[in-house]
């Protein structure tokens, strides 16, 4: 039974793995886009989404230190906070969208774009 066990491994030990998905999840709020393999997109979703969640649903300063223990980046942080808790407060979930962009030259590993979600409003309705 694989109860209590990590969805993915991603093919390491979990001081590498750890490191790994935080480092991940940092530059995805950093830059708001991420291209990686299919298995680490699957892996940081879950993590992204519920991190989100909680700086929504909590407090600012209870949410940001949940965020710390997980983001690398203090900034990151911030960012989480004050832009995207405003930005994503009318969607309860599905913060991130993941797109395939072909193999990858050495391996054929399969590669993704992740990026998050537009707020929903079109720059056209917006600005009518």
């Amino acid at each position: 039974m694989r109860i209590g066990r990590l969805k993915s491994t991603l093919g390491r030990k979990p001081t590498q793995r750890r490191p790994l998905v935080r480092n991940l999840v940092t530059s995805l709020i950093l830059y708001e886009k991420l291209k990686t393999t299919k298995a680490r997109a699957k892996a940081i979703q879950p993590l992204f989404d519920r991190m989100l969640n909680k700086a929504k649903k909590r407090p600012s300063h209870i949410a940001i230190r949940f965020i710390n223990q997980i983001v690398t980046d203090k900034n990151a942080s911030r960012k989480m906070i004050e832009v995207f808790k405003d930005r994503f407060k009318n969607r309860p979930s599905g913060f991130t969208s993941v797109k395939a962009i072909g193999l990858r030259k050495g391996d054929g590993a399969e590669m993704v774009e992740i990026s998050l979600v537009e707020d929903g409003k079109s720059k056209d309705t917006a600005a009518k």
